[in-house]
């Protein structure tokens, strides 16, 4: 029994070691500085303008990631009727890439 259960655990170290091959990648502040730099990486108040033309309402999140290599912004907008949009902007040029509503 105690084999299975440090079987079992060890198993679960494993995959949570591993982290999900769907997340997101982290970015650091260089990355972020030299994305900017060279214009793959619009600045925030660019994208909160956008985001705001998209969808009304005032901005409660934002984070910034890298997907499959692309950089995307990821924007939470609480609307005036209290349902929560969550929009996806392409980073380089502010475009959307999908929305959610909640």
């Amino acid at each position: 029994m105690k084999r299975q259960h440090l079987m079992t655990a060890t198993g679960l170290g494993l995959l949570l070691a591993m982290g999900s091959p769907l997340a997101s990648e982290r970015l650091d502040h260089d990355e972020i500085s030299q994305g900017r730099e060279s214009g793959a990486i619009l600045s925030m108040e660019q994208v909160m303008a956008g985001a705001r033309a998209e969808q009304p309402g005032e901005i409660v999140e934002i984070e910034l990631e890298r997907e499959d290599g692309a950089y995307r912004y990821e924007i939470k907008i609480l609307a005036a009727d209290g349902a929560v949009h969550k929009l996806y902007l392409d980073a380089a040029t502010g475009g959307l890439i999908k929305r959610k509503a909640k």
